[in-house]
């Protein structure tokens, strides 16, 4: 019996899920079609901008525009300031939730929870609110204008502290007390215990961060006032024009814009995916 009613409750759960896995594609074409709209006007001739419907893919497709887009700005400058400020935040944010989010979790001190809560009511506030404040510093520490005055504001993030504690609190007790009883201090717990633990949760926190930090425009562009140092989300806007803008090049230098994260969340999703299952448990 048990047999002969296993191939019958398979169609039958496939069928009740059918409702998600439909609501599930069709939100996920909805998010990919403004990318491949704007991969479609990039290829295309510009003529089918304006086009109702808007065509998924032009007929004369080609790869000019990015050429153009490559000899309009320094697009290999641009990309090089684009990497090297994100790369640093990305390095920087993972060091300083790790560190912060450690003692949060394993040690036992006064004030530990008010402490983590007022870290958490951060997450309440804009981070347009900070601009003042951190420029001021930023600007008596001689970093205005500096690839490296727009990373330092961004290193200490509560949503990067908070997960990294959760991720911590997921390593049982009895394993560090068994290292502290072999004679492992407390940075010998975090560097060799913690951390190769938390792998995933520091994947998603990097990729998170990645994307962020190569997508930001407000802050690099109050800071920096060169335009050498510009990043791609800056730099991408001496394509607009005073009088005129080609929708086309615009296109082309969003695609090539995208196009960076989009590799590395490819490439990276397995331990993206890993992170995330685990942080919602």
């Amino acid at each position: 019996m048990t047999t002969l009613a296993l191939p019958r409750r398979a169609p039958r759960r496939l069928l009740r899920r059918l409702p998600h896995f439909l609501l599930l594609l069709a939100l996920s074409l909805a998010c990919c079609y403004p990318f491949i709209w704007t991969l479609g006007i990039a290829v295309g001739n510009g003529d089918q901008v304006f086009d109702f419907p808007p065509p998924l893919w032009p007929q004369d497709a080609g790869w000019r525009h990015f050429a153009a887009v490559w000899d309009a700005i320094p697009l290999g400058r641009f990309f090089w300031n684009s990497l090297w400020i994100s790369g640093l935040t990305t390095v920087g944010t993972l060091a300083v939730s790790a560190l912060a989010a450690f003692p949060l979790a394993k040690l036992r001190f006064r004030g530990r929870q008010l402490v983590f809560y007022a870290i958490l009511a951060t997450l309440l506030l804009p981070s347009e609110i900070n601009f003042i404040s951190n420029y001021v510093t930023i600007a008596r520490l001689g970093l205005d204008d500096t690839r490296l005055g727009v990373v330092l504001p961004s290193l200490a993030g509560a949503f990067g502290i908070y997960l990294m504690k959760h991720a911590f609190e997921e390593i049982p007790d009895e394993i560090i007390d068994a290292a502290r009883m072999d004679g492992a201090n407390d940075w010998q717990v975090f560097s060799r215990i913690c951390l190769p633990l938390s792998l995933p949760y520091l994947a998603t926190l990097g990729i998170f961060t990645l994307v962020w930090s190569w997508n930001v425009y407000v802050w690099p562009s109050v800071v920096l006032k060169t335009p050498d140092l510009y990043p791609l989300s800056v730099g991408v806007l001496y394509l607009k024009g005073a009088f005129a803008t080609s929708t086309r090049l615009v296109a082309a230098g969003a695609v090539l814009t995208i196009l960076p994260v989009l590799a590395v969340f490819v490439f990276s999703q397995r331990y993206f995916m890993r992170g995330m299952d685990g942080a919602v448990k």
